[in-house]
């Protein structure tokens, strides 16, 4: 193309282009097309301040229909759907059309602003503050790819199915494929096709960090970002391949993601990664939903008659909570198979999780459980991180976890919804006497540190204050007392409550007697997961990949009667309520 043509004028022949007649039977000029685009795109990438943003919408509408004509698109409900989000590419609309949600949750707004202007960015946000809608809907506005580093190999197709229900096209890229199938995928980023590709960070220094040279990437979002700093509770060395990530990629946007981080975290993952004078938000620690609750566990110091020895104590909490999502944390793998196998006496779907275990034994029990065909998983801490699962009721630590992030980032995976659940800490002084003994081999430095960061969690479950006021002031936040959400502010007897609920028939009469309105739909709920869980199956994906518990809470109380209804319930997008709406207004005609 002539040096001496405007930016607009090299966007107006692109569109040219596109416009011929016969394009899908000309595969000379589809490449013609792609060499503009990626030119244009290398382009923004040195220098973004030349395209305005209504150019910027203008090529990522072209580039969609170089991608709907490379890849066959067939069905004219979703290219229209797709034109639509093309035309109208400002977040809020892309929220909507593609999310179903018409609001942003803290801090999403901010991040996406941040990086769809070319600045790198931090975002440390608490576990269910929506942080992958912050590198998603760039993906969808933004002209190329957006890669995602992702920490687990294991969980990765779970976030492409995720972001695939919703009409995003995604792929992941590690060990788990061949060396044909990876190539393939690479060659299909390189032309297009995808709009957020998934990769492990230890593939980065092999055959997919290699091939991602040829991908015209807009963006690069590290997710549990904490894990680069040997500050933080959950250092993993592989996340060291991604230092100089910056400097690799050239000058492409990163965005860092992360739960938790202190300010000596925060400061090392930036260092870290090389990127510079970065957008920073960090959002507020509390979160409402958890109910936090600390038990001393029964023992020469504590002879307290109303906590019952704890195998005994949790196994009354979990009956209580049959057909609940839960997790339970223990400090040792035997312990995992033991209280397992005791639930699953009691009639309990559980499953034991443990860094010993086999890789493919591990990923059975990961499977089961996001897809709920077990109910409850019991796990040292190597499970946990990047699950995505919205609806676990409760979270369990059998014993006291080793530092205070660390217990923040156990707890954080409940609740993601939004949706009430308990957070509930057995602890006792011989945890920290047991951590000690884990200090006693490491360097000075590190044991000296263990120590002290079992003793914060110790005066942590042990003294008297509002939880969350303390847990939040712990990663430098002030908030007044929650005054509901933990046992100090809002005392209350578990195991009465546990007791209540094992009565069965009776106290659901009760409550029918009492509720009639609100067990109904309690009523109506239950079929919609179980029609969901049914979907979930035919689509060999998570049950909430098809709709969360809020959102099928939403349907219940709402009772749609159109698809038009349908897509005003919060979490219902055009894409979800094309594949799964007429299955859930049927079910919903039928209760009336």
């Amino acid at each position: 193309m002539p040096d001496s043509l405007t930016l607009d004028g090299c966007v107006e022949q692109l569109c040219s282009w596109l416009e011929a007649p016969g394009l899908p039977e000309n595969p000379a000029l589809r490449e013609q097309c792609h060499a503009e685009l990626n030119r244009l795109r290398k382009l923004w990438q040195s220098n973004p301040a030349l395209f305005s943003v209504p150019t910027l919408r203008k090529l990522k509408n072209l580039a969609g229909r170089l991608k709907d004509t490379q890849l066959g698109v067939r069905g004219a409900d979703v290219r229209g759907m797709q034109a639509a989000d093309r035309q109208h590419s400002n977040a809020e609309q892309v929220l909507k059309s593609v999310f179903g949600y018409t609001t942003f949750r803290p801090g999403q707004r901010e991040l996406i602003e941040e990086v769809m202007s070319g600045r790198d960015a931090v975002g440390i946000m608490p576990t269910g503050a929506g942080k992958s809608l912050t590198y998603q809907i760039p993906a969808r506005m933004f002209p190329g790819s957006v890669l995602v580093i992702s920490p687990l190999i294991a969980l990765m197709k779970d976030q492409v199915d995720a972001a695939s229900s919703v009409g995003l096209r995604a792929t992941f890229l590690n060990s788990s494929l061949t060396s044909e199938e990876r190539r393939s995928r690479l060659e299909r980023a390189a032309n297009g096709a995808y709009e957020l590709v998934y990769a492990a960070p230890e593939g980065l220094e092999a055959s997919v960090g290699y091939g991602l040279r040829g991908v015209s990437l807009s963006l690069i979002a590290v997710d549990e970002a904490h894990c680069i700093s040997h500050w933080g509770h959950d250092f993993r060395p592989a996340y060291r391949n991604l230092a100089g990530l910056k400097q690799r990629f050239g000058r492409v946007p990163v965005l860092a993601l992360t739960a938790t981080a202190t300010d000596e975290v925060t400061k090392d993952i930036i260092e870290q990664l090389g990127i510079r004078n970065p957008a920073m938000y960090r959002g507020s620690f509390f979160r409402g939903n958890l109910k936090l609750h600390g038990l001393a566990k029964p023992g020469r110091q504590n002879r307290s008659k109303s906590v019952p020895p704890v195998k005994e104590a949790i196994t009354e909490l979990v009956t209580a909570r049959l057909g609940e999502s839960g997790i339970i944390y223990c400090l040792s793998r035997k312990s995992t198979e033991a209280l397992a196998e005791h639930l699953r006496d009691h009639g309990v779907r559980a499953g034991a999780y443990h860094a010993g275990m086999e890789p493919e034994a591990r990923n059975q029990i990961q499977d089961a459980f996001s897809r709920d065909d077990i109910d409850v998983v019991v796990a040292t801490i190597a499970f946990g991180m990047g699950i995505d699962k919205s609806n676990v009721r409760y979270v369990i630590h059998r014993d006291m976890p080793r530092s205070i992030e660390g217990y923040y980032q156990e707890i954080g995976r409940a609740g993601r919804d939004g949706l009430p659940s308990d957070c509930i800490l057995f602890y006792s002084w011989s945890e920290v006497l047991a951590y000690d003994r884990f200090a006693a081999d490491a360097p000075p430095e590190v044991s000296d540190r263990i120590r002290s960061h079992a003793r914060e969690m110790f005066r942590f479950a042990e003294e008297p204050g509002c939880r969350h006021q303390r847990l939040v002031g712990y990663f430098g936040t002030l908030m007044p007392e929650c005054e509901s959400s933990c046992d100090q502010c809002s005392p209350r007897n578990l195991f009465e409550t546990a007791s209540l609920g094992r009565k069965g028939k009776r106290a659901r009469t009760a409550v029918k007697a009492v509720r009639p309105e609100s067990t109904e739909t309690d009523a109506l709920f239950t079929e919609l997961k179980t029609l969901r869980r049914q979907i979930a199956d035919e689509h060999k994906v998570p049950a909430f990949v098809v709709f969360s518990d809020a959102t099928l809470r939403e349907i219940a109380a709402r009772h749609p009667v159109s698809l038009a209804d349908l897509l005003d319930v919060p979490g219902v997008g055009p894409y979800k309520l094309e594949q799964y709406g007429g299955a859930f207004l049927e079910l919903l005609r039928r209760a009336q």
